[in-house]
């Protein structure tokens, strides 16, 4: 398939429940759990817990409608705030947040946080305490200068993006430029948390396939760093998924601080 038809993320979007489904659910057949869940909830909390990185606000400017890797933050600051791009992933979430029925069940992934943190009955409490952390969820077009407009947001102190500039980016420099817009809504010191697939060119949902911007970890470095953020921890996982789903070679972990 030629990589010119591929759809892109923020312009066609997709059906987000198909893509939790195929990448984060709990299903005998997905095949991403190391991946996807296990390596961002281990590398998430084992960040948060050394204790230097919490405060009021955390922004999340994620992909899709994922949620596993707020379970970690959520008791770390007052208020997260969620930006999405796409409505059906707004829709999405809020029923999770919501309690309504057909949510998505994101039990196995709070276990995963509850068992790594050594409390293992506490798998109920971990989704509440999400829950009530998300104040808000906020429609955000990335091409305006105020991305939420009308609504100002007050600066943050912590940002994390999983997995969007991977599938919004169409070359480096507008990777670049999406990481100093995101520098933009942090306090000065605030921290940046980032994670990404290296290496990947599509990924799938249903019968199509979407872009996903092709990077190293050394562009990643450079990246962040020409974003007007310095790096304070920066791992690498290597694939052990085996689909042709997705071709990513590897997920990278990066925490960051503005200048």
């Amino acid at each position: 398939m030629d990589p010119s038809t591929y759809k892109r993320y923020h312009i066609h979007g997709h059906d987000s429940r198909q893509f939790l489904e195929h990448y984060v659910s709990d299903k005998p057949d997905m095949v991403f759990g190391e991946d996807i869940l296990m390596f961002p909830i281990k590398s998430l909390t084992n960040v948060f817990t050394e204790g230097h990185i919490k405060g009021d606000i955390l922004f999340d400017i994620s992909f899709g409608s994922q949620i596993h890797h707020l379970f970690a933050a959520c008791e770390f600051f007052k208020d997260i705030i969620v930006l999405k791009v796409q409505d059906r992933c707004i829709l999405e979430l809020k029923r999770w947040v919501d309690k309504r029925t057909g949510a998505f069940h994101w039990g196995h992934a709070a276990k995963l946080h509850v068992d790594i943190e050594g409390k293992s009955h506490q798998s109920e409490d971990k989704e509440l305490k999400a829950r009530s952390a998300i104040q808000h969820v906020v429609k955000c077009d990335l091409q305006k200068e105020n991305m939420t407009e009308p609504i100002v947001l007050p600066p943050a102190d912590c940002i994390i993006s999983a997995w969007l500039l991977d599938g919004i980016s169409k070359d480096q420099d507008d990777y670049i430029r999406y990481l100093r817009k995101f520098s933009r809504l942090l306090k000065p010191g605030g921290h940046f948390i980032l994670l990404g697939c290296l290496g990947i060119t599509y990924y799938t949902v249903g019968r199509d396939k979407f872009h996903g911007f092709t990077y190293d970890e050394n562009f990643a470095r450079k990246a962040l760093e020409a974003g007007g953020f310095i790096i304070d921890e920066c791992k690498v996982h290597k694939r052990t998924a085996v689909s042709d789903l997705t071709d990513y070679k590897a997920m990278i972990f990066i925490v960051a601080h503005k200048k």
